[in-house]
């Protein structure tokens, strides 16, 4: 532990050791098999200036995070724009319609439920088309994409199997942080590290990536429910 951060260690055949600092504040440290407990904690205290510094910035664009409300009028993100809360006796299940989510009277309490339903749904389909838009610029053909609950990650992927993953959070956000996010993992089954390979691949396709990251980092945040 670094104070009262949680830490998680990950092992595998991997060469090399790197740390992920998790959107919760908690660290996964990815070593190879063979590193001992010793070594972990030189690779932590190396670090520790660098995670308290990362932190303290990701706490303070959390407090930024806005707070809503199950009432008519709230707003709430759909790829990028603000749609307005209207509880309605016309429909079953959560709809946008005009700059409206209209959603089943009486349900308050299950707008979480309703309002996640309807991410992953539209997410389902809308991603995958713009999977098949990446995938061929970076030569890569993809047996499975998930639309699901991915905890503290906006995506992830499976280099084995050409899979990949996208919390369904990201449907709140605009488009372009989307394709970001896509591009990102459609990479990373090329070039698993993030090395200049890596950004160089992305920086072809998204030379603006930059802008997406700094997005992310300033208002990663806002995308809750």
């Amino acid at each position: 532990m670094i104070g009262s951060v949680k830490i998680t260690i990950k092992r595998s055949t991997r060469k090399t050791t790197s740390i992920y600092i998790e959107r919760d504040g908690s660290l996964s440290v990815f070593v190879p098999n063979k590193t001992t407990k010793k070594e972990v904690d030189a690779l932590l205290e190396a670090n520790e200036y660098k995670i308290y510094k990362y932190q303290a910035k990701r706490a303070l664009l959390n407090e930024r995070a806005i707070k809503r409300e199950a009432v008519n009028g709230q707003s709430y993100l759909y790829l990028g724009r603000n749609y307005y809360l209207q509880y309605s006796s016309d429909v079953d299940k959560v709809e946008c319609k005009g700059r409206y989510f209209y959603v089943p009277d009486g349900m308050p309490k299950k707008l979480t439920i309703l309002l996640k339903e309807f991410y992953k749904r539209h997410g389902k389909r809308y991603i995958p088309q713009r999977v098949k838009k990446y995938a061929p610029m970076l030569g890569q053909q993809i047996n499975d994409i998930s639309v699901r609950e991915l905890r503290n990650r906006w995506a992830s992927c499976s280099v084995n199997k050409s899979k990949v993953n996208f919390h369904w959070k990201i449907m709140m956000a605009p488009v372009s942080i989307i394709d970001y996010l896509i591009v990102h993992e459609l990479t990373h089954l090329k070039f698993p590290r993030h090395n200049s390979n890596f950004w160089n691949a992305v920086d072809k396709i998204l030379p603006n990536y930059q802008k997406q990251i700094a997005w992310l980092k300033e208002y990663g945040a806002s995308l809750e429910i």
